[in-house]
């Protein structure tokens, strides 16, 4: 069973590896374009968090490994949707994706695949992994910790982030009627 939590831990580990080196591309065709970085300070907090979480993860599903949740199918078919969408989000923000919030002005706001009916769908995403990835490794403390942490993190960056747009696009115009970033609220304050 510790072969279950190391292969995801790893592939888990190489898609988040992945996702900086996009990040990195877009960030400098972005800035190559004049686009603007906001929340620089927030972000340093932000990486921290989700280094943390690998750590914590690694320790207490890892070295204290105490097996895979009896729901693991459940959980890891969850896991999977999560991960189609977080590809989906992706792909759909093309080179405007990323890590840190960077704006480029004037730009057309994407409204296209999961950004048609959600603000920010990777946000949702990475809510529920800091949920269901603890939970299929039993590690209820990194559960515990992290999903307040990543609640903590998101409520600093989700305005900042709006903030942002609002002031560089037409971003309230476009996402008038659209979903915050939990699908039971209309739009964040």
């Amino acid at each position: 069973m510790m072969l279950y939590f190391v292969l995801f831990f790893c592939v888990l580990l190489i898609q988040r590896i992945v996702e900086l080196y996009i990040a990195r591309a877009n960030e400098k065709w972005m800035k190559e374009r004049g686009a603007k970085e906001y929340g620089q300070a927030h972000y340093k907090v932000m990486v921290f968090i989700h280094i943390a979480f690998f750590i914590s993860l690694l320790i207490e599903g890892g070295a204290f490994h105490s097996g895979v949740n009896h729901y693991w199918p459940i959980l890891l078919s969850g896991f999977i949707l999560m991960q189609i969408g977080r590809i989906w989000s992706i792909a759909s923000l093309g080179k405007f994706w990323n890590t840190k919030i960077i704006v480029l002005p004037n730009t057309e706001i994407v409204a296209k695949g999961p950004y048609k009916r959600l603000k920010h769908p990777n946000y949702l995403i990475v809510t529920l992994e800091f949920l269901i990835v603890p939970l299929l490794f039993n590690a209820y403390w990194t559960l515990f910790i992290f999903a307040l942490l990543n609640q903590f993190i998101l409520s600093i960056r989700i305005p900042l982030e709006e903030y942002a747009l609002k002031e560089e696009t037409e971003y309230e115009k476009v996402h008038l009627h659209t979903r915050g970033w939990i699908p039971l609220f209309k739009k964040e304050k």
